[in-house]
């Protein structure tokens, strides 16, 4: 099993101190080891020798070199070369250690040096870096996130955080004793579409939010990817409710401006089953698509050696650590959920009403806001693809956008939707910008998340997990200690005055 090689289907800064957040540390501040603080940001918009900017650009090193980590990898060889440098890279398979070091030269980007495992505390002592990137696997990135936050240094991590509440408490802890903090890279709130939606939320455009209707649907291309590799084991990516879901919590959390405080909740699997394989007409389940005697005759055969990117990733380094990444989706031990429903109560009174299907007909979501003045209704079509792979000639990886507002007792207002170029909506490249770039605005939508807001995404998937066991509704505050609201944007209050709608002429 290859415990250092992330590879997520979809995937912020420090917390920013301003809007209606508590007082806490800036982001500038927080970033003050990444940045250099506010005279060098101020500098760095001056023309300069390119010793002196190469003298001045940030030192990474990672953790995991699977497929998310190429994101962030790209980032610093490709548009950020400028302001930051990769020197470290680490993982436990030393064929996907070479491959990202051919990578980088590929790039025309020195060759970070190379790291088993094991030796991660040598290379932080090595390179003594402004911040680590953690992208391995969901269950392993605490013990780096602590150990990095133990040597004085920040975190960058890829979503989740981590995987459970004993996970999530040590994380705080490390955070309370060091001094030190962990972007988490919540990239979904850097699409410009939900960007969007959030600018109207907080102009009041339908009031003040008492409820959400969220259904996210992951199609049986994308869907079914999750059920092939490492996070079908629940011990390890925490289940869908965690992995998947902590995107879809975590954009709730941020558009209402508020944090959970209950959640009872139902998931099962009955899907990816051998029962349903042998509906299907098959006899299987079997070890993986490669060897399978029934490739012919399953239509989620994944021809993983075909696509040069999951090949040279995976196929080419199965010797090393023998990691299948196309396990069979039938699997009689896969251990997460494919159907769940969860209801969330919110501090500040609101309700969420979600949920999360991984065998369905399309890919996107749903997502309409209940308010005092109306509703706000928000569809997004996704084009999905398997994790890791290149994609299809003639494809598209642009999303399918709808908004509109419903007054109450009024006529429906299409809304012109917001648009960007890149992954995941546009997304990534202002997350990425945000991350990397240190002369970057300062934000008032606070799109940066660190560790407060992080941990509120899990433990709604975290107490999701624990309700799928008791059956018993799950409080928040049960779960840990000393977890400190996020600095969030001011919204429309409940206690404001609303306006009388339209009287109905009958």
């Amino acid at each position: 099993m290859d415990q250092h090689s992330d590879d997520h289907g979809a995937d912020n800064r420090t917390r920013d101190n301003q809007g209606g957040g508590s007082q806490g540390v800036g982001r500038r501040a927080v970033m003050a080891g990444l940045v250099g603080g506010a005279a060098a940001a101020a500098a760095s918009l001056q023309p300069v020798p390119a010793q002196a900017a190469a003298a001045r650009r940030r030192t990474f090193v990672q953790v995991g070199c699977g497929s998310r980590a190429r994101m962030f990898q790209d980032a610093i060889w490709g548009p950020h070369k400028a302001t930051s440098r990769l020197a470290a890279i680490c993982d436990t398979n030393p064929g996907r250690l070479a491959y990202a070091a051919r990578r980088a030269t590929e790039a025309g980007a020195p060759a970070p040096k190379t790291y088993l495992a094991a030796d991660f505390a040598r290379m932080l002592s090595d390179h003594r870096p402004d911040a680590v990137i953690v992208t391995t696997p969901d269950a392993f990135h605490v013990d780096y996130i602590v150990r990095a936050l133990d040597a004085g240094i920040d975190v960058i991590t890829e979503k989740p955080m981590t995987t459970d509440a004993a996970k999530a408490q040590a994380i705080l802890d490390a955070v309370k004793r060091s001094g030190r903090h962990v972007r988490v890279t919540f990239n979904y709130r850097y699409a410009p579409f939900r960007t969007q939606v959030k600018e109207m939320l907080m102009a009041g455009e339908i009031g003040d939010v008492l409820s959400v209707d969220f259904t996210w649907l992951l199609n049986t291309v994308h869907g079914a990817d999750y059920f092939r590799r490492w996070h079908s084991n629940k011990a390890i990516s925490g289940g869908l409710m965690v992995h998947k879901a902590t995107h879809h919590f975590d954009l709730v959390n941020w558009w209402l401006s508020d944090v959970p405080a209950t959640v009872d909740a139902k998931g099962k699997r009955q899907f990816y089953t051998p029962e349903t394989a042998r509906r299907m007409g098959l006899s299987g389940p079997h070890q993986r698509c490669r060897t399978c005697p029934e490739k012919d005759k399953c239509n989620f055969y994944l021809d993983i050696a075909a696509d040069p990117g999951l090949k040279a990733l995976y196929v080419d380094n199965e010797r090393y650590d023998g990691y299948f990444r196309d396990q069979c989706v039938w699997r009689p031990e896969i251990s997460i959920e494919d159907t769940m429903n969860v209801i969330v109560g919110y501090e500040g009174g609101a309700t969420l009403s979600y949920s999360l299907n991984a065998f369905n007909a399309w890919e996107g979501y749903h997502v309409a806001f209940n308010g005092t003045k109306g509703r706000l209704e928000h569809s997004v079509v996704e084009q999905a693809y398997v994790a890791g792979a290149t994609m299809a000639q003639g494809a598209s990886d642009e999303d399918a956008v709808t908004t509109r507002i419903v007054p109450l007792r009024g006529a429906p207002r299409p809304i012109k939707v917001r648009t960007g170029e890149g992954g995941h909506g546009g997304g990534d490249a202002v997350m990425l910008a945000d991350l990397f770039d240190p002369a970057a605005p300062e934000d008032p939508l606070l799109r940066a998340a660190d560790e407060r807001a992080g941990a509120c995404s899990i433990l709604i998937g975290i107490a999701a997990n624990q309700c799928f066991k008791t059956g018993k509704e799950v409080k928040i505050a049960d779960l840990v200690t000393g977890l400190r609201r996020p600095d969030l944007p001011p919204m429309p209050s409940h206690s404001q005055p609303v306006p009388m709608p339209p009287r109905v002429v009958r």
